[in-house]
C-alpha cells in the first residue's frame, strides 16, 4: 500500500524541518521528488539525503511568490523527470513577519507577508500544476496548514491564522471542482511541531506537556500523513482539514 513509484511530487520549502520531512518520506515510498526551497543550498541539502537514502530527488530553488518562476519551474521538473507533477504539497508558509505579536501591536507593513505566503504563494503552485493532473485524470494536492487556521489563540499569530483560514476554505472549493478529474485537495492542519528554531529543551518540554500525546509533531509524523493523502488508497479523501496534533484539538 501507499506505493509511489512513477509518481512525481514537488514539495515547497521542503530544505529544511518538517518540508524535508515530507520530502524524505515521499522519495521513500518510489515517488521522485522535486525539492523546493528559496535558498539553493537548503534544497540541494534534503536532495543528497534523499540520494543517499536510495531515493530519487532533484533540487530546484524558487520563491512561490514570483508566479512567472513557480511556472518556469515546474515545466523544468517536467522536462527533468520527463512527467508532469502530480503531486503537490504547499508547505512553504512561515514569513519572517509572522512574529508572535498581538494584532493591535502589530505593523500594518507586516500583513500583507504572511497572507501572500499561505494563501497566493499556495494559488501559484496549484495553478501551475492543476490542468496537467486534470489532464492526466490523477493528481494530489496537499496543502500544510495550522491549527491556528482554524482555532482562535492568544499568541499573536492572528494574521498568519487568517492566511492558513483563507488557504484551507480554498482548498475546500478546488476540491470540488476537480474530483471528477480523479484530483484530490486535502489540508493538514498542525499542531505543535518540534522544530530547531523552537528553541531550548526546556521550551519544547513545557509545550509538549499541553498536547495529549505528550510529545511535539515530528517530520515523521507529518511525512506519514502526507504519504497517506498522496497515495492511490486515499482516492475517496478530499475536500478535508485533517487535524495532525497529537489529539490537540479534536473533530
Amino acid at each position: 500500500m501507499f506505493e509511489l513509484a512513477g509518481h512525481v511530487a514537488l514539495v515547497t520549502g521542503a530544505g529544511q524541518n518538517m518540508g524535508a520531512g515530507v520530502a524524505r518520506a515521499l522519495a521513500a515510498q518510489g515517488a521522485v521528488v522535486a525539492v523546493n526551497d528559496l535558498s539553493p543550498e537548503r534544497a540541494e541539502a534534503t536532495r543528497k539525503e534523499i540520494e543517499a537514502a536510495g531515493g530519487t530527488a532533484i533540487a530546484v530553488a524558487f520563491d512561490v511568490l514570483d508566479a512567472d518562476a513557480v511556472r518556469a519551474s515546474v515545466a523544468w521538473v517536467r522536462a527533468e523527470t520527463g512527467r508532469p507533477i502530480d503531486i503537490l504539497v504547499n508547505n512553504a508558509g512561515i514569513h519572517p513577519d509572522m512574529g508572535a505579536v498581538q494584532f493591535r501591536q502589530l505593523d500594518p507593513a507586516r500583513w500583507r507577508g504572511p497572507i501572500d505566503l499561505n494563501i497566493y504563494g499556495s494559488l501559484h503552485c496549484i495553478h501551475a500544476v492543476l490542468e496537467d493532473m486534470c489532464a492526466a485524470g490523477w493528481g494530489r494536492i496537499v496543502q500544510i496548514s495550522s491549527g491556528a487556521g482554524r482555532t482562535g489563540l492568544n499568541i499573536g499569530v492572528a494574521v498568519y491564522g487568517a492566511g492558513k483560514s483563507g488557504i484551507e476554505g480554498f482548498i475546500r472549493h478546488l476540491s470540488q471542482e476537480v474530483a471528477a478529474h480523479g484530483v484530490t485537495a486535502n489540508s493538514l492542519a498542525l499542531g505543535l511541531m518540534n522544530n530547531s528554531a523552537r528553541g531550548d529543551a526546556s521550551v519544547t518540554a513545557h509545550m509538549a506537556a499541553s498536547v495529549p500525546a505528550k510529545r511535539l509533531g515530528t517530520p515523521e509524523d507529518v511525512g506519514a500523513a502526507v504519504v497517506f493523502l498522496a497515495s492511490p488508497e486515499a482516492s475517496w479523501l478530499t475536500g478535508q482539514t485533517i487535524n495532525l496534533n497529537g489529539g490537540a484539538t479534536t473533530n
